[in-house]
């Protein structure tokens, strides 16, 4: 999740310098029979709209973005932002027509660009009210525990349509993601803002790293590491 602080944005950097994978254009790859295709800037609307609606009851996220209203409209704004910066590089996935999608930040790249952190930091000060320092906290401790020290693949978000859950659909699509950053012997990274998903990721090699809470206390972060293959 990209970190934001008050004040002059800045890029966080993953790794050390940039990598792009060698497949090139709009590609279809089959995983035990699911059809992954790379996600261009014309899927920003369908992205953003899955990963909105697998967050809307995230333990962590839900919370986070709270309204006293209940209201969750504002959530695909805030989507938007991360979706349309990991769009400027070719490792956002989609299942078939939507099913699924998984959002990867490559070695060296940023989650956004200077002026999109800027706006998600004026977007949670219009749309937050009074929890709006508590939200930028939090993505700072974000950034606080994302390790440095090795180049590796980013994975920020990975959310599955509500319609088409319990099909292991996101596992899947995980899976054929981490069989392409294998091909490049690279480790891989990720924060857990569920717990029930942690054992999932561990499946797949994911170790956790650390941990971080919300600020004041609520939801637990888990972050995980899978070291190169």
């Amino acid at each position: 999740m990209l970190q934001v602080h008050p004040g002059p944005s800045r890029s966080v950097r993953v790794g050390s310098s940039i990598a792009v994978p060698a497949i090139t254009g709009t590609i279809a790859q089959v995983t035990s029979q699911l059809a992954v295709r790379r996600a261009s800037a014309a899927d920003a609307d369908l992205v953003t709209e899955i990963i909105t609606l697998s967050f809307a009851r995230d333990p962590l996220w839900a919370h986070a973005m709270a309204r006293p209203s209940g209201g969750t409209a504002h959530h695909g704004e805030f989507w938007r932002l991360s979706v349309e910066g990991a769009l400027r590089y070719p490792w956002t996935w989609l299942v078939g027509g939507g099913e699924a999608t998984s959002i990867w930040i490559p070695p060296g790249g940023t989650e956004m660009a200077p002026e999109q952190e800027q706006r998600l930091a004026e977007l949670a000060s219009e749309r937050l009210g009074p929890i709006a320092g508590a939200y930028l906290e939090l993505v700072s401790r974000f950034d606080a525990a994302h390790p440095r020290a090795e180049p590796h693949y980013y994975l920020t978000l990975l959310g599955t349509h509500p319609d088409h859950r319990g099909k292991g659909i996101g596992m899947r699509l995980l899976a054929h993601d981490l069989e392409l950053i294998d091909a490049e012997h690279m480790p891989a990274y990720l924060e857990s803002s569920n717990p029930a998903n942690n054992r999932r990721y561990a499946s797949v090699g994911f170790e956790p790293h650390g941990e971080f809470g919300y600020p004041g206390g609520g939801p637990v972060v888990t972050t995980m590491w899978r070291p190169a293959r």
